[in-house]
C-alpha cells in the first residue's frame, strides 16, 4: 500500500505579486524551492491564511534572493499582494518508507520571504 505524505512545506510567505495575464503557476524564489526540495513543474498546494482559499498549481523558479512569491493566471484571483501563504507538496510512498521519511520544512523570514 502507498500513502501520500507531506514532502515539502514553505511556511508563511507573503504574496509579492499576482499576474492574471501570465499562463499559470506560482513563481517561487529559487532559493526557497531548493531549501524545500521543490522542483520546477512540481504540483504545489497553496493555502491562503488570509481568506481560506486552497488551490493547486505548479512551481516555476523565480530570481534567487528576491523573495518572490507570485501567483500567475487564474490563481492570481485567489490572492492579494501581502496575503500570507503556506506552500505544500506531497509524495506517494510505501507506508514503511513514510514512517521513516522526513519532509523538508522551510520557515523563511516573514517580512521579506528570504531564508535566514
Amino acid at each position: 500500500m502507498q500513502i501520500e505524505v507531506v514532502k515539502s512545506k514553505i511556511h508563511r510567505v507573503k504574496v509579492t505579486g499576482a499576474d492574471l495575464d501570465y499562463i499559470g503557476s506560482i513563481t517561487i524564489d529559487e532559493d526557497l524551492m531548493d531549501a524545500a526540495n521543490i522542483i520546477q513543474g512540481e504540483k504545489v498546494q497553496i493555502v491562503n491564511n488570509n481568506n481560506g482559499e486552497r488551490l493547486e498549481t505548479y512551481a516555476i523558479p523565480g530570481p534567487r534572493k528576491s523573495g518572490e512569491i507570485t501567483l500567475n493566471g487564474a490563481a492570481s484571483r485567489k490572492v492579494a499582494v501581502g496575503d500570507v501563504l503556506i506552500l505544500i507538496t506531497y509524495a506517494r510512498m510505501d507506508i514503511e518508507e513514510a514512517k521513516q521519511f522526513k519532509p523538508s520544512l522551510v520557515f523563511p523570514n516573514e517580512e521579506n520571504n528570504l531564508l535566514n
